[in-house]
């Protein structure tokens, strides 16, 4: 399956890993890491990004991909919509599939609320189906929220929202709990005792996983109850725009069924955005671990009501994604295999970096290793680095990769590789949107009332790097919480005459802009290759 020249690299490997055994390189000084990420990251290639010329973040940098979305018209501007005759009336409209807007779901209808949900996919189409290293907290004996809550902040670079990651934090043990009671099985010892695993940037083990397929796990747990609950869910139809009230307020969303074509309206007292992140959208070419709905549908659609957003400029590259072989090209290799002892190696045989920086610092050291030192693996579709995945048995024993995590030595064994006795090649790729709609403590956003923003949407509650695991927990601390403020604050709301004056206000803001606002092509957009610009 691997080329001559990979091959011949192998070799490499083979040879230095006894004397990797045991050893652990040299963590980077806090200068050295600033250096690496200005230098490296693609968050800093101004090629990659563009200044937003109209809405609430006006004058800001956005990533060129999601700034041609946020420069144009809406779809419906010039539709007719009949919003006087509502196909829905609820209280609560979520809108996401995924783990997060299930959440929200289950916790309004606990709350007695009329809810339903819709998705332009199916129900557990979302990218918390595809997380597989693991969920975080603070729940043993030698950790605390406190201690969680120093690794979040720095590793997202002191910049989250304390009054969000402080709720993260806190939050966490009874999130783990609530799943627990719901049925998620998570990997236990013989005592019943939740197994814990480090992530990079922990500095205590606090990873619950269900082996490597955690969120499929926590997934197929949420569907279940909001099946069992019987609470409505219009898949395959997808939220295009919020409506709002003559006073402000969001009383609902255009709908449209992705088979049909046909618009509807749902008119709601509050409405959740659990849509997820913006993958899809391959910011600078990189490939992505993302699900095929991921292309940012929450924030233009809050954005263009006027809800502003919070590190739009700031995007997680999980370092390890499948370089090689092709047809899985951009698939995520979890975290956890690195938290279970394989390093990672260059061309040479070398172990150039500690495996569990955090995951900003370690992607920039893997594109420095490949870009700027040339001793990347190459590969049909750029280079690789190595992962040295039999160092695990090494170091735990026959079985482990088995054992712990079964779903990645499948899905490579698929393909004639055996991750037990070959290392695997990685590369990083488009993960994870650490920016999103602004919110506040309550999960409200702070312009327009009665809308609330859960999961990857969400912008602030990470800062500009997320650790391993927090997402799976802020999609359900944050999702928890957004459905029963939502349960609550609508027992208060009346709406008053429902309006799309938003659109033809935004259309009036690109107009002015003299802002192209037809199909965007394809030649207009930056060159790049393989993850970089030419």
């Amino acid at each position: 399956m691997f080329t001559a020249e990979m091959l011949e690299s192998i070799k490499k490997v083979e040879a230095t890993r006894a004397g990797r055994i045991g050893m652990e390189p040299r963590r980077m000084t806090a200068e050295e890491k600033d250096e690496l990420l200005r230098k490296f990251h693609p968050d800093y290639r101004q090629e990659g990004f563009q200044e937003l010329k109209v809405g609430p973040n006006k004058g800001e940098k956005v990533p060129f991909e999601l700034g041609t979305l946020l420069h144009s018209n809406s779809r419906i501007k010039d539709v007719p919509i009949d919003l006087n005759h509502a196909a829905y009336d609820v209280d609560v409209l979520v809108i996401g599939g995924g783990g997060a807007g299930s959440s929200a779901a289950i916790e309004a209808h606990e709350a007695g609320a009329n809810v339903m949900m819709v998705t332009k996919l199916r129900i557990g189409d979302a990218n918390t189906m595809m997380a597989e290293g693991g969920i975080q907290a603070a729940d043993k004996e030698n950790d605390s929220p406190e201690r969680h809550y120093l690794d979040a902040f720095g590793g997202g670079h002191f910049a989250a929202r304390p009054e969000l990651l402080r709720r993260l934090v806190m939050e966490a043990p009874d999130a783990i709990k609530w799943l627990n009671e719901l049925g998620v099985m998570f990997d236990k010892d013989k005592d019943g005792r939740m197994v814990t695993t480090h992530g990079g940037g922990t500095s205590r083990k606090r990873m619950h996983a269900c082996k490597d397929y955690s969120g499929a796990e926590i997934m197929r747990v949420l569907r279940d109850e909001v099946w069992n609950r019987q609470i409505p869910i219009a898949d395959f139809t997808a939220a295009v725009e919020l409506i709002k009230d003559d006073r402000g307020q969001v009383a609902g969303a255009v709908l449209q069924n992705m088979e049909t074509g046909e618009y509807k309206v749902a008119k709601a007292k509050t409405v959740i955005i659990a849509t997820g992140g913006a993958g899809r959208l391959h910011y600078q070419n990189f490939p992505t671990s993302n699900h095929y709905g991921a292309t940012a549908d929450g924030l233009v659609m809050g954005y263009r009501a006027g809800a502003p957003l919070l590190y739009q400029d700031t995007i997680q590259y999980h370092p390890t994604g499948v370089a090689y072989p092709a047809q899985i090209f951009g698939a995520l290799v979890t975290e956890k295999v690195r938290s279970l002892g394989a390093m990672l190696i260059n061309a040479e045989g070398e172990a150039f970096m500690h495996p569990l920086e955090t995951r900003d610092v370690s992607a920039a050291s893997i594109i420095r290793e490949c870009k700027e030192r040339g001793k990347g693996v190459p590969t049909p579709t750029g280079f690789g680095i190595w992962l040295d995945t039999p160092m695990i048995e090494m170091i735990h024993g026959e079985g482990t990769i088995e054992k712990r995590i079964p779903a990645m030595l499948r899905m490579y064994l698929n393909y004639g590789i055996d991750m037990r006795k070959q290392p695997i090649l990685i590369y990083p790729t488009l993960h994870y949107q650490n920016g999103g709609l602004e919110i506040g403590g309550e999960g409200f956003t702070k312009a327009i009332p009665n809308l609330l923003v859960a999961g990857e949407a969400v912008g602030g509650i990470h800062g500009r790097n997320r650790l391993m695991g927090n997402s799976l927990l802020d999609i359900i601390v944050f999702g928890r919480n957004a459905g029963k403020a939502a349960a609550a604050k609508c027992k208060e709301v009346t709406l008053g005459t429902m309006n799309l004056d938003h659109i033809q206000a935004y259309a009036g803001e690109l107009e002015k802009a003299d802002l192209h606002t037809g199909e965007v092509s394809p030649l207009l957009l930056p060159k790049y290759t393989f993850g970089m610009p030419k």
